[in-house]
Formats: structure tokens, sequence, C-alpha cells
């Protein structure tokens, strides 16, 4: 039997056709979290700014403010639900035995 080093494990991923783990735009999960953060946290601004102005009156549509709403409390549902499986995963990890 012959034992051969970690490089050929590298071929292997090549002969596959894996791709390291960033994603295909060059961003890892770090970036792609931090961004999706930041949308939830643009879209609840856009909710609270339409219901400020929905509150003067210098808003006559109820239904963007509705969508407004809408969007940001999906976005961080989604945000909640992401770092849930994260904690999950670090659980889980943390009771396997080495």
């Amino acid at each position: 039997m012959q034992i051969q080093g970690m490089e050929s494990i590298s071929n292997i991923k090549s002969a596959a056709g894996v791709q390291n783990s960033t994603a295909a735009n060059g961003q890892g999960f770090k970036q792609a979290l931090m961004d999706a953060l930041y949308s939830a946290s643009d879209l609840e601004r856009e909710q609270e700014m339409l219901g400020e102005k929905f509150v003067l009156g210098e808003l006559d549509n109820l239904h963007d403010l509705t969508i407004a709403t809408q969007k940001a409390d999906v976005a961080v549902q989604t945000i909640v639900e992401i770092r849930n499986k994260i904690v999950d995963a670090y659980k889980e990890i943390m009771r396997m035995q080495i």
C-alpha cells in the first residue's frame, strides 16, 4: 500500500470540478452574511422612514408602507433563522467526540 501526501486531494478536487469555499463572485460566507445583515438593516430603515411619513400625513399610499413592513419583517426573520442554524451547527460541532 502506497501512502500519498495531501496534494493528492487537490487532484481529486480538480477532477471532480470542486471549487474553493468562496462563492462564484469571489466573496466568502462572512461577506455574504454581512451583506444580508446590511440589506435587512436598510429595509428596516426604509420601513421606519415610511412609517414616520405616514404618521406625519406625508404618505398617501398605505400600500407602500405595508409592503416595506413585510419586506423588513421577512428579512429579519431570515437573519434570525440563519443565526439559529449557525448556533445549531456550532452546538453539533461541540458535541462531536474527537
